[in-house]
C-alpha cells in the first residue's frame, strides 16, 4: 500500500488522464479506508496503463479532527504525507481539461458545489439507500450492508484475492468492526455479510488485532480531543445550518471540567461564588462574592487541583499535554506565580496583567511537527476564561 501510495503523488506532476475514487465529504473512517482499499484494488488488477488514485474529501488540515483515521493511519504504518486531500488536487480543473474520471465510494451524491462533476462519474459503490433524483447515471453497485468496507472487500476477495497483503486486510479490518459496532448482535448494524467478510480477513490474517481491542481503541481515538486547538476542538463535532445567507453553527465538547467543583468547594480561601447565568449553555460563569480573593490568590489551589489532574491522567513523562507546553513548564509558572504573592497584598494593588504570551511563540516550531501534544482540562477552562473576559472584568468592577 505505501509503494502504491507514493506512486500516486508521482502521478499527479504529470499531465494525464487520471481516475479518482473519492470519499464521502465526511471523511470517516469507513470512507476513508474504503478509498483507499479500492483504489488499491483498481490500480493492481487493471492492464492499461490507467492511474488510480485515491482522495480524502476534506482538506489536510482537517485530518486531526478525526482522531480514528488518525490514529489507524499510525497503527496500520501508513505515513499521512503521502495520502492525497481535496484541497491538493483540482477536481474541477482536471474535468474542464477532460482528464478525469471519477468512482464515488461510500457515498453517491455529489454536493451542489461539485454538480460540474457529475459528468465525470463513471461508477458508485454505496452501502445506503439510493437517492433516486440525484443518483448519476453510470453503473451503480449499493448494497445495504454496515460498512462500505465491507464491499470493498468482498470486491477484493472474489475478483482479486492474491494483492490483498496484510497492511490493507487490516485497514477493512478494523473499518468493518468500527462501522459494525464490534459486529454486537444486540445493536444489529452487522450483517451477514459484514460478518462473513470479518472472517474471511481473520481466517486469512491470524495476527490481525482482536476485535474487542481494535475497536476500543478505535472508539476511544475516535473521541479523543488531545492535542486539538480550541478551534479544532468546536470543529470536530459541528454541525451546520443555512438560511438565507445566515450560517449557524452548533459544536460539542465532550470532556469534564473538575476545575469549576474545586472554585465551588474552596473553603481557604472561600471565593464565595454564586452561579450567573450564561448566554453560553457550556460555559459555566459565577458571581465572586470575596473580592478580596485575587488571580494570583487562587494559583495555589488551581496548582494543587491540576496536579490532581495530571496524575489521575497517567500520561507518560516527557510527553507534552498543551500546544508547546509541558507539564513542568506549566508547574514552574504555577510556582513561579503563587510564590510571588506577597502578604496583605489586595486586588487593587495587583500589578497591571501583561498581554498573554502566543501560546506557539513558546517553541520554535510548530508543536504538531512531532506528533498531537496532549491536551488537558485546563487549557479549555483558559481558553473559555479568555471569550467572556473583558465583559466579566467590567461586570465584577462595576459590582465592587
Amino acid at each position: 500500500m505505501e509503494d502504491y501510495l507514493q506512486g500516486c503523488r508521482v502521478a499527479l506532476q504529470e499531465s494525464r488522464p487520471i481516475h479518482v475514487v473519492l470519499g464521502n465529504e465526511a471523511c470517516d473512517l469507513d470512507s476513508m479506508v474504503s478509498a483507499l482499499a479500492l483504489a488499491f484494488y483498481l490500480a493492481k488488477t487493471t492492464e492499461a496503463e490507467e492511474v488510480f488514485v485515491p482522495v480524502l474529501n476534506i482538506k489536510r488540515s482537517e485530518l486531526p479532527l478525526r482522531g480514528d483515521n488518525v490514529f489507524f493511519l499510525q497503527k496500520t504504518h501508513i505515513p499521512e504525507s503521502l495520502l492525497i486531500f481535496r484541497d491538493e488536487i483540482d477536481l474541477h480543473a482536471l474535468q474542464q481539461a477532460g482528464q478525469l474520471t471519477l468512482i464515488l465510494v461510500d457515498h453517491h451524491v455529489l454536493p451542489k458545489s461539485d454538480a460540474a462533476l457529475e459528468e465525470a462519474v463513471a461508477e458508485v459503490l454505496d452501502h445506503r439507500p439510493i437517492d433516486q433524483k440525484h443518483c448519476p447515471r453510470c453503473h451503480v453497485s449499493v448494497e445495504l450492508v454496515g460498512s462500505c468496507a465491507t464491499l470493498v472487500a468482498e470486491r477484493i476477495l472474489q475478483g482479486a484475492p492474491e494483492i490483498l497483503d496484510r497492511q490493507t486486510a487490516a485497514l477493512l479490518h478494523g473499518a468493518i468492526i468500527l462501522d459494525c459496532v464490534n459486529m454486537d448482535p444486540k445493536i444489529g448494524k452487522a450483517t451477514l455479510k459484514d460478518n462473513q467478510y470479518v472472517e474471511n480477513l481473520e481466517a486469512l490474517f491470524p495476527d490481525l488485532p482482536k476485535r474487542n481491542d481494535i475497536f476500543d481503541s478505535l472508539q476511544k481515538a475516535k473521541f479523543d480531543i488531545s492535542g486539538l486547538t480550541t478551534e479544532q476542538m468546536l470543529r470536530k463535532d459541528q454541525k451546520t445550518i443555512s438560511r438565507q445567507g445566515t450560517k449557524v453553527a452548533i459544536s460539542a465538547i465532550y470532556m469534564d471540567l473538575e476545575v469549576c467543583g474545586v472554585l465551588e468547594r474552596s473553603h481557604a480561601p472561600s471565593l464565595k461564588l454564586t452561579p450567573a447565568p450564561s448566554i453560553h449553555p457550556n460555559l459555566q460563569t459565577y458571581l465572586q462574592g470575596n473580592t478580596q480573593v485575587s488571580r494570583k490568590k487562587l494559583l495555589p489551589l488551581l496548582q494543587e487541583a491540576l496536579s490532581a489532574y495530571f496524575d489521575s491522567t497517567n500520561i507518560p513523562s516527557g510527553q507534552p499535554e498543551t500546544e508547546g507546553v509541558s507539564r513542568e513548564q506549566v508547574d514552574k509558572e504555577l510556582d513561579r506565580a503563587g510564590n510571588s504573592l506577597i502578604p496583605g497584598l489586595s486586588q487593587d494593588e495587583e500589578e497591571p496583567p501583561l498581554p498573554p504570551t502566543p501560546m506557539n511563540s513558546l517553541v520554535d516550531e510548530c508543536p504538531l511537527d512531532q506528533g498531537l501534544p496532549k491536551f488537558s482540562a485546563e487549557v479549555i477552562f483558559e481558553k473559555c476564561s479568555q471569550i467572556s473576559l473583558s465583559e466579566s472584568t467590567t461586570a465584577s468592577r462595576s459590582k465592587k
